[in-house]
Parts: structure tokens; sequence; C-alpha cells
């Protein structure tokens, strides 16, 4: 997902501002940078998938190919260590931690990632680089900062909940702190802003496949259309072309439901079995 046109065409036009005399004002982004992103590469030995890590790499190296200058990753990073914890009784899940059984368990956690965000902003807001800051996040660990800049400065805060459809509560504490909140992104606001599936360049970027909503299913349709278009490319762009047999609808954009995947896999199938003995 692309940062800049989420917030300059949705987030913010959104949110009312006002200043001291109750005037509605105008919010625009910094020229550079305009998004700082705070994350941590991840650590293959705990990574959920076998591509987590080349493809977060690809994502960090598309979103600056395509933003330019106007987003900064700044990284933290992981720790994995082993540590003793107190498991849970299966048995009586009420029981106190101190009378259950110690165990050794392995423990991952994000550094630093919380600890810049908290003063990067406040650096912003102090040095009255910023005068309106919109922080993603429902970390509680954000509070002092967002308390200091409160105390000492005039700078508006906006918090944004990283949840849609209100799958996650704001936190109560953040929302005292912040200006506004936008307790949600919505579907429709995530579906306008995505990169393209390739960001050219001497090494073109290319969007992983496990990234899209059916990936096993997407698989088996590249599988059968690949021969048939000659590439991937091509295949992809047979995919990403409004289809007349399948009412005029996108294939890819078909595919992000399994039901959807479901329909263009069999158009696929009966395509090559009418085609196959000619």
């Amino acid at each position: 997902m692309a940062g800049l046109p989420l917030f300059e065409k949705h987030i913010l036009p959104s949110v009312l501002i006002k200043d001291a005399h109750g005037q509605t004002r105008t919010t625009l982004l910094l020229p550079a940078p305009s998004i700082k992103y705070f994350t941590a590469k991840i650590v293959e030995s705990v990574a959920r998938a076998p591509d987590s890590v080349s493809s977060q790499a690809r994502y960090h190296t598309a979103l600056k190919k395509h933003c330019n200058d106007q987003i900064e990753i700044i990284e933290g990073y992981y720790a994995v260590n082993t540590m003793k914890v107190r498991a849970v009784d299966a048995e009586n899940p009420r029981k106190a931690p101190r009378d259950c059984k110690e165990i050794l368990a392995w423990k991952v956690e994000e550094k630093q990632s919380d600890v810049n965000l908290a003063l990067h902003v406040y650096h912003d807001a102090i040095t009255d680089q910023i005068d309106h800051a919109v922080i993603v996040t429902n970390d509680t660990d954000l509070e002092p900062a967002l308390q200091m800049i409160r105390a000492h400065t005039r700078v508006q805060l906006g918090l944004v909940i990283p949840t849609r459809n209100h799958e996650r509560q704001p936190n109560s504490g953040l929302l005292k702190l912040a200006n506004w909140t936008r307790s949600h992104i919505t579907p429709n606001e995530l579906a306008a802003c995505q990169l393209p599936r390739v960001i050219p360049g001497r090494k073109p970027t290319v969007k992983p496949e496990s990234w899209y909503a059916q990936p096993d299913l997407l698989e088996k349709i590249l599988a059968l259309a690949i021969p048939v278009k000659g590439s991937r490319a091509a295949a992809f762009k047979w995919l990403e072309q409004p289809n007349p047999y399948l009412e005029g609808k996108i294939p890819i954009e078909l595919a992000e439901t399994r039901e959807g995947a479901i329909l263009v896999l069999g158009y696929v199938e009966a395509w090559i079995a009418q085609h196959q003995h000619k």
C-alpha cells in the first residue's frame, strides 16, 4: 500500500481541523519526508511464511522507488531470545501465574520502533517543523510523548487506528490526547491506494504473489494461464484487463475473493478444455 495517497486523498480530507478562531484549516503534507514509516526487518527464523523476509524487502524497495523522498523508512530491529515463562494451566485457566508450571519459551519482540516514533514526533513538534502530526497507532507506549506535545506545543495531534471496520477499539488514553481520531480505515480506501503490481526501474520490483488475497488459487490460475499466454508478464496483463466472458470484470480483481477466484479458474480451465484439441 502507498501511504501518500491514503492520507492526501482520503484521511486528511475527511477530517475538519479548526484553528483558534473556529476557521477550518487546510492540511498539507510536508514536501519531504511527508511520511515517516517506523518498522523493523523480519527475522527469518521466526517469520510466518518462507517468503516473508524477501517480500518485506520488496515492499520497502517499492515504497522508496514509488514515493521517492516523500517517505522515510526508520528501522528498529527484532530481538529473538529464550526466556522462562509461566504456562497457563489448561485444566484450570484461572490458576494464578505463580502456581503454574514454568517453561522455556521463545520471545520475539520488536525493539526501538515505538521509541523512534515517540522521539521523532516530539522532536518535529518541539522544533516547529510541523503544526499537525498524524500518528497511525494504537500503542499506549506513545502516551508520554503525546502528553508532552500537548503540554509544550500547539501542534494538533491526529490519531488513526490501523484497523478496518472497527475491528479494534481505540485506546482510551490515546483518545484523550488526540485532537481528532479516525477509528478505522475503510477497505475501499485501502483498495484505492495500492501500489502498482510492478514498480519500474533498472530492476523492476514486483508485488509478491503471496500478498494477493487468494494466493493458492492465483497460483493455479497462473499455472494454467502462463503456458497459454507465453509468459508470467503476459498472463498478468490478461488478468488485469476487463474480460467480456466474465461480464466485463477484471480477473485479478475478481480473484480478491475466493468465489471470484474460483470463477476465474473455472473460466481458464473451460477455455483450455475447449481449445486443447484445436
